[in-house]
């Protein structure tokens, strides 16, 4: 049932790295120098991606400079998982524009990335990181329209959250720069197969969800209406 105050601040789900990340966390935000605000690091991202794009490009010519993009998604995984946890230590978050400006920014960190793959595997036809740039898309906005609907923010399935995503392109490039691209344009097929199943599950999981929610309510309301009748 959707009620309370604003909650896109509070996280929910479960993902593999999460404790592991949590302890990171709280030991690195005491660290953070006070000159860094949360809403530096929020911002920090846009640097990262225009970053992940140059150093694509600089990639067509060498391929080594994939180790510079995996850098920063590291980077912008350490900025991202800092900035709230910032605000939060230090009470000093803008918990509805970093909802806002954060997430937005996610989405354009993962067209950089998928940008970058484009200028790297010139050979791959466009079709197919264009359909990776939809189905980013289509998670994102099944995870705000669930939080719109619910208040609860969700942000992993089946175990996989924006950690593990990042972890992901860290080893597709490294699997890049060692073996070359060959066996990402016959696997790719196969992983957006996997990832659209993973999307249609979660569309289904959801709507069902929220279905039962409008169902409670609408007895709710139908008992409310029988138990005035009843009393006039």
């Amino acid at each position: 049932m959707v009620a309370g105050p604003f909650a896109g601040d509070k996280k929910k789900g479960t993902w593999v790295l999460a404790k592991a990340e949590r302890r990171m966390v709280n030991w690195l935000v005491p660290r953070v120098p006070r000159g860094l605000e949360t809403y530096h690091l929020t911002m920090l991202t846009i640097v990262w991606s225009i970053g992940i794009v140059i150093a694509s490009f600089l990639a067509r010519e060498n391929i080594h400079w994939l180790w510079l993009v995996s850098t920063f998604i590291g980077l912008q995984y350490l900025s991202d998982a800092l900035d709230g946890a910032v605000g939060r230590y230090r009470d000093t978050g803008l918990v509805k524009w970093g909802f806002y400006m954060d997430h937005f920014l996610d989405y354009l960190f993962l067209a950089s990335i998928i940008v970058g793959y484009g200028l790297v595997m010139q050979d791959i036809p466009w079709y197919w990181f264009m359909s990776m740039l939809v189905l980013g898309g289509a998670f994102m906005t099944n995870m705000f329209l669930s939080f719109a609907a619910t208040n609860e923010f969700q942000i992993s399935a089946l175990g996989i959250g924006p950690t593990e995503a990042r972890l992901f392109f860290i080893l597709v490039n490294a699997g890049i720069v060692l073996f070359g691209t060959a066996w990402v344009q016959i696997s790719l097929p196969f992983m957006l197969a996997a990832l659209t199943s993973v999307l249609v599950w979660l569309v289904f999981k959801t709507s069902k969800q929220l279905w039962r929610l409008d169902m409670e309510q609408k007895a709710a309301r139908q008992d409310t209406v029988t138990g005035d009748h009843a009393g006039s």
